[in-house]
């Protein structure tokens, strides 16, 4: 009984720093999750991940509520990269159940994935606080459609295939590409996320991949962690936190890409 409260009490925190660092940072929080579900508690690739999008989702909606209210988020803009969005979401979810006799290879994309997502957090906390001095610009993402209809699709296969990821590439093309201020970049970037998770945690439900005694309690935790979160990225610096868990999550990297060769760390 006591173990059975310890661990129930460990998920939820783990949901409370998912939800913290995606508030604050515009991801969805699955670079946490995961990792603990794999390694940690031991789920296989691809229940791991059907249990991550819902947690991502409780983020990402949890998030964008706040940073709507901070005004961050300008929604009539974003319905090209939504819409694509959510049809890839739709279309790779569709094909998850028969990755099964591959799952190793989800390992690998995880690493690979994980490893994106390190270095551009090391490059973030490098280079971006130059960027979040910079002046406003145009928030409205005033941009070419078919630019947005790429990205949204790109952005929304993840999601549907792995579980996580969005947040990796919405924030930097937000910010470089579409030229948004850094917060109006991470409301954006929840905001599209939301919409994708909700789609990839459904279908994975009703695929059954979710283990729902472990992702209730992470997704309460998340729900009311993105809220702090999103409340600290309006007064706190995430440059050193940025620095921080990217050399973490290159330590999650190399772990997945061992996994594929059968090489445990």
């Amino acid at each position: 009984m006591g173990e059975m409260i310890i661990h129930y009490f460990l998920t939820f925190l783990t949901g409370i720093l998912a939800g913290t660092l995606g508030g604050l940072l515009g991801i969805g929080g699955g670079i946490i999750v995961m990792p603990y579900l794999k390694f940690i508690i031991g789920l296989p690739i691809m229940y791991a991940a059907g249990t991550t999008v819902i947690t991502v989702f409780f983020t990402t909606f949890g998030g964008t509520i706040k940073h709507h209210r901070l005004g961050h988020i300008h929604f009539r803009a974003l319905i090209p990269i939504i819409a694509s969005g959510a049809i890839m979401s739709i279309v790779f979810s569709l094909i998850f159940p028969h990755l099964r006799v591959v799952s190793r290879w989800i390992n690998l994309g995880m690493g690979i994935l994980f490893l994106i997502v390190s270095l551009r957090m090391i490059a973030d906390a490098i280079w971006l606080s130059n960027i979040m001095r910079s002046p406003p610009q145009d928030t409205s993402a005033k941009n070419k459609l078919w630019q947005k209809i790429t990205v949204g699709a790109i952005a929304g296969a993840l999601p549907g295939l792995l579980g996580i990821g969005s947040g990796a590439i919405f924030v930097p093309v937000f910010t470089f590409l579409f030229g948004m201020p850094i917060k109006v970049a991470i409301g954006s970037s929840l905001a599209c996320f939301s919409i994708n998770a909700f789609i990839s945690s459904a279908m994975k439900a009703f695929q059954g991949f979710v283990y729902w005694d472990i992702a209730i309690p992470i997704a309460i935790g998340a729900f009311f962690g993105a809220n702090i979160g999103a409340k600290l990225n309006k007064i706190f610096p995430s440059k050193v936190l940025r620095f921080l868990f990217g050399s973490l999550f290159l330590y999650v990297a190399i772990k997945f890409i061992l996994l594929f060769w059968g090489v445990k760390i």
